[in-house]
């Protein structure tokens, strides 16, 4: 693991290596008070080389982590989520006996069912129990990479379904609860982004699909689809390609969600674990290159039923 500090003359930081493929732990910055655009710079320079950027011995408000996280973009209001009465981009998480984690130990990157998904996310703890409870990161680069020539080949210009599926289970499933979740569904329709994504910053491309928000591969057959997903989500797995997160009270950790996933562990339950976060909106990804030719994905030796629609016979629902 590279240890090696690097400092930043101009912002008075120090960045320290924690992983070998993502993570860096930065000091010499008070987030309390209000930063410099060198600072600002420094930081979100860090925040695309490693990935994941974690300041230790940060005893912040919830205002003063909404202002750390402007600086970066623009907050959103998740529409699922435990959300602050007074902020609605502020995210509260407290996780105790009688209110469980949701599914956050999925591997994931944030909110990809929206066209425009997070660019990063920021997380304050606040109370930690005395055991479990930490977040895994992975490095999507590092997944790239890893595939073979041939692989990144064949993933190059797909494009994945993502959706909301995971949230749709906290809708009741009565009238009104059918009537709300229609609505929302019609606000997220499923949003097609591409397999491979290219940073656009550093230019480096990532896998960008995972089994939390992933539904298929656009265009192509289930089967294959299933197949190409589950070999993409099992290299995700591989843990030379992590990096595991310890939290301890007032530590701030700002992520990337264009380049990393993560899978925060529920081995805490029931002790109490207390969170803040903001997420910073990000833009719509692009990818390695043009989308794949839709008729390279799919072969059919008989033809869909829909490609006929002027000879089949008629359903009571035509």
């Amino acid at each position: 693991m590279n240890s090696v500090k690097s400092r930043n003359p101009a912002a008075g930081l120090s960045v320290r290596p924690v992983g070998t493929f993502l993570g860096a732990e930065i000091t010499g910055v008070d987030l309390t008070r209000p930063l410099d655009a060198d600072t600002v710079a420094a930081i979100a320079a860090a925040h695309v080389e490693h990935g994941i950027v974690v300041f230790p011995d940060q005893n912040i408000s919830s205002e003063d982590l909404m202002r750390f996280g402007r600086y970066f973009g623009e907050l959103s209001v998740h529409p699922f989520s435990t959300s602050s009465d007074n902020a609605p981009e502020l995210i509260v998480y407290d996780n105790k006996q009688g209110n469980p984690p949701v599914d956050t130990d999925i591997w994931h990157s944030d909110e990809t069912f929206r066209e425009c998904p997070a660019m990063g996310t920021i997380l304050c703890s606040k109370i930690i129990p005395d055991r479990g409870g930490d977040t895994t990161f992975a490095s999507m680069i590092a997944v790239y990479e890893g595939l073979s020539d041939r692989m990144q080949s064949f993933v190059s210009g797909l494009e994945a379904v993502h959706d909301f599926l995971p949230f749709k289970a906290t809708f009741p499933d009565t009238k009104e609860g059918r009537e709300k979740l229609h609505y929302f569904e019609e606000i997220y329709r499923p949003a097609t982004h591409p397999v491979v994504r290219v940073h656009p910053v550093s230019g480096k491309k990532a896998i960008y699909v995972n089994p939390e928000f992933t539904t298929h591969i656009k265009g192509m057959d289930k089967d294959e689809s299933r197949t190409t997903l589950d070999l993409l989500f099992r290299k995700t797995l591989r843990q030379e390609y992590h990096y595991r997160h310890k939290w301890s009270p007032n530590m701030v950790v700002f992520w990337d969600n264009r380049s990393t996933q993560h899978s925060a562990q529920h081995d805490y339950y029931p002790h109490r674990r207390l969170m803040e976060r903001v997420t910073i909106r990000g833009d719509r990804p692009v990818g390695d290159g043009p989308p794949a030719d839709p008729a390279s994905l799919r072969r059919y030796l008989m033809p869909p039923i829909t490609a006929f629609a002027n000879t089949r016979l008629k359903r009571q629902n035509d």
